[in-house]
């Protein structure tokens, strides 16, 4: 069995590390490069920056940033924001990134999926989408949740896999920040669909959500942002209540 993967996320805006709910109602959390520092140090097995105002403000996520991490971080780590195309990902895995997130952008253009996992191999390129459910149906939102598309999550996330895409993250707006549980009945959905590994991501409360999303929800990994930037939850003492439970982790 592969051992399930802990993950925080770093959401980044103006090189600060924010926090909000429902991607609303931001706050400082620190300094990205210094938390991820700390996090890599308690045993987290992957980190993942996210410029979350990179596509909204058609800026291009900075290759320093992944400079930054690479040299004060010896686990590996995902950067996003404002991916548009192959320089784009070359840019920032020349920097030292070890994969990209590309959420906006594809939806905008599907074969640019085709054209990463290409170039670079579908383990580099983790396929991000944040979705809200409406009335039942899981609408795929793009420019940091504020504009929905006509896509759906579950048909969006089959051929985000045929195109290519290494991993799934996926983000339930729903669930965003509410420290109310994940989304377990999508993700299980998500799970039995895809062959590809899903990352979990919105709604981490407590070290029972987490036991509940590799249980219930099937998922490969767990991300969450606030329970470690708050010290709420240490990553050590989650790991240490999975291990309890039967959970393969690192």
């Amino acid at each position: 069995m592969l051992a399930k993967r802990i993950i925080p996320c770093l959401d980044v805006k103006d090189n600060r590390t924010v926090k909000g709910i429902n991607f609303e109602q931001l706050r400082d959390a620190g300094d990205p490069v210094e938390l991820g520092k700390l996090y890599s140090d308690q045993g987290a097995d992957e980190l993942v920056f996210l410029d979350i105002t990179a596509t909204k403000e058609k800026r291009k996520t900075l290759a320093n940033l992944a400079n930054k991490v690479a040299h004060h971080l010896n686990i590996p780590f995902t950067i996003g924001g404002g991916i548009s195309s192959v320089a784009d990902v070359d840019a920032l895995l020349d920097s030292g990134a070890d994969k990209v997130s590309v959420n906006s952008s594809a939806v905008k253009n599907p074969e640019l999926i085709n054209e990463l996992s290409l170039r670079f191999g579908s383990q580099c390129i983790v396929a991000a989408i944040d979705a809200r459910e409406v009335d039942g149906k899981w609408i795929v939102h793009v420019a940091g949740g504020s504009i929905p598309t006509e896509k759906e999550l579950f048909s969006w996330a089959r051929e985000l896999q045929e195109r290519g895409a290494g991993e799934i993250l996926f983000t339930s707006m729903n669930h965003d920040g509410t420290k109310s549980g994940f989304a377990i009945e999508a993700l299980r959905q998500l799970s039995d669909d895809l062959e590809i590994p899903i990352i979990a991501s919105g709604g981490a409360g407590s070290i029972e959500h987490f036991v509940e999303v590799f249980e219930s929800g099937k998922a490969d990994a767990g991300l969450a942002a606030s329970i470690f930037h708050f010290q709420e939850i240490g990553i050590p003492e989650l790991k240490a209540k999975l291990r309890s439970h039967g959970i393969v982790v690192r």
